[in-house]
């Protein structure tokens, strides 16, 4: 049993393997956590990996994301405005590293940046860098030649997500194909860049579609695989779903640990309300990073409240 185990831990399961994983519960599940806590420690060690971003141009997006607030498609209330400038970047930037952040992240709405915009990008990431942070970026679905001009200007890490298995896919999006995003990412691997990607949980999938996604990020090779779980915002076309219940989000992170042991399993978006006193079990769950700070359009947890968090729970930043 131990060396079944162990094999697991270095491992991973296989997709049979969590897809019974995915049924258990009552009791179970809090073995489970055993095991993907046994992961996390082994091969992440007891430091937790902390991100964050900013929302670099908001809104008024052409694409048609069914969960997204930023999407045209949606009618919400957010605050739509071009690309902000290099000052405020830099403020927030700082202000991250305040907090004992590691990454900064520029994110921008929209399918890709503009020329001009890309170009505004590449002038500010030596700052970043410059400021002890490792530089990261989110500007949509790029080509081989807008990535080069980014891993020339010191960008350390492309993120892009998946958003949900290659079937479900057309279900919460028709503006762009899965495969434009597994072309991305391929593409910034080729560049040498870290890549992150991972999804949002909670928009109807099923959990074969939860496992498929992260065999494809283990086919891809990934380092950092983003956990999201659906808030539902009131215009947008999966406004009136439910959230998930935080046993079911703790589920879906353990099992990601155990199908992609060697990963960074980082928790981000909807995390505070989907996982509610729960919260800290992200950790026992086999996390071992998240995203500090606010999200793109909702509001995240107090920094010092999340820093107590990881304290508490004996881990170190």
């Amino acid at each position: 049993m131990q060396r079944a185990e162990e094999r697991i831990i270095n491992i991973g399961v296989d997709r049979e393997h969590a897809l019974n994983l995915s049924d258990v519960s009552g009791s179970e599940v809090f073995e489970l956590f055993v095991l993907s806590n046994r992961a996390r420690i082994k091969l992440r060690g007891s430091k937790i990996d902390l991100c964050s971003i900013i929302n670099a141009k908001s809104g008024t997006c052409p694409e048609d994301c069914s969960f997204c607030a930023q999407s045209a498609y949606s009618k919400t209330d957010i605050k739509a405005y071009p690309l902000i400038d290099k000052k405020k970047i830099l403020e927030a930037a700082a202000a991250a590293k305040e907090n004992g952040v590691r990454r900064f992240c520029v994110v921008i709405s929209g399918k890709k940046p503009s020329d001009s915009e890309l170009d505004e990008i590449c002038r500010f990431i030596p700052d970043i860098k410059s400021s002890g942070l490792l530089p990261c970026a989110t500007l949509g679905i790029l080509g081989c030649d807008e990535l080069k001009r980014l891993k020339d200007a010191g960008l350390h890490r492309y993120h892009h997500n998946l958003e949900t298995s290659e079937a479900f896919f057309k279900e919460i999006c028709t503006t762009h194909t899965y495969r434009e995003k597994i072309k991305t990412i391929a593409a910034a691997k080729s560049l040498g860049f870290s890549i992150c990607s991972g999804g949002i949980f909670g928009l109807g999938e099923s959990w074969e579609d939860r496992i498929d996604m992260a065999f494809a990020l283990k086919e891809l090779g990934v380092d950092s695989v983003p956990v999201n779980f659906l808030t539902p915002i009131k215009g947008t076309l999966l406004g009136d779903r439910n959230m998930l219940k935080p046993l079911e989000a703790l589920k879906i992170i353990a099992i990601y640990r155990l199908i992609l042991p060697q990963c960074e399993i980082r928790v981000c978006g909807g995390r505070h309300s989907a996982l509610r006193e729960l919260h800290p079990y992200i950790f026992l769950a086999g996390a071992d990073g998240f995203l500090l700070g606010n999200y793109l359009t909702t509001s995240g947890r107090d920094p010092e409240d999340d820093i107590r968090m990881i304290k508490d729970m004996g881990l170190e930043i």
